[in-house]
């Protein structure tokens, strides 16, 4: 059983990751450029109905599982694994934590004053709000994508065989 659990969470672990990693790296090369050649008004819109849709049961998986599952294999390691696999997988769970964190502290507060700023059409100046918005957001996701990046690349290596 042990065997299982060992081969199951590290792998689940690895694969949550890059699918936490994939999400922001797709926002940082392709939503957000693209969104960019927008108009205030459309990014405005296509921004707040992003925010809208991504909180469903699958994100909330991906967010949520990633952490969880590299915290499991964290553990697993630190009881009866390899040092080098518990350092790796460390690592990754590290990281996802500071993605996590810019996430809540950057970027949902960001969303948030989009979403009460209201729809674009009624916005007298939709210039200044996604000035506001955009810079800041772009920065901080670019973070949140290479740090992703750098978890799922730790999670991997810890996979490795020593």
């Amino acid at each position: 059983m042990m065997e299982m659990v060992f081969g199951v969470v590290p792998v689940l672990a690895a694969v949550l990751t890059g699918l936490f990693a994939g999400l922001f790296l797709s926002f940082s090369m392709a939503v957000m450029p693209g969104l960019a050649r927008a108009g205030d008004r459309s990014m405005i819109d296509a921004m707040r109905g992003i925010n809208t849709a991504i909180l469903n049961p699958l994100f909330a998986l991906v967010f949520v599982g990633a952490p969880v599952a590299a915290l499991g294999t964290t553990a697993l390691y630190a009881s009866s694994g390899p040092v080098r696999s518990l350092v790796w997988s460390g690592a990754a769970l590290v990281l996802l934590l500071v993605a996590v964190v810019v996430t809540f502290v950057v970027n949902v507060p960001r969303n948030n004053a989009l979403e009460q700023a209201g729809e674009a059409d009624h916005l007298r100046d939709p210039a200044a709000v996604r000035a506001a918005f955009e810079p800041g957001w772009v920065r901080w996701n670019h973070v949140r994508s290479l740090v992703s990046v750098a978890a799922l690349v730790c999670a991997v290596v810890a996979l490795l065989p020593v």
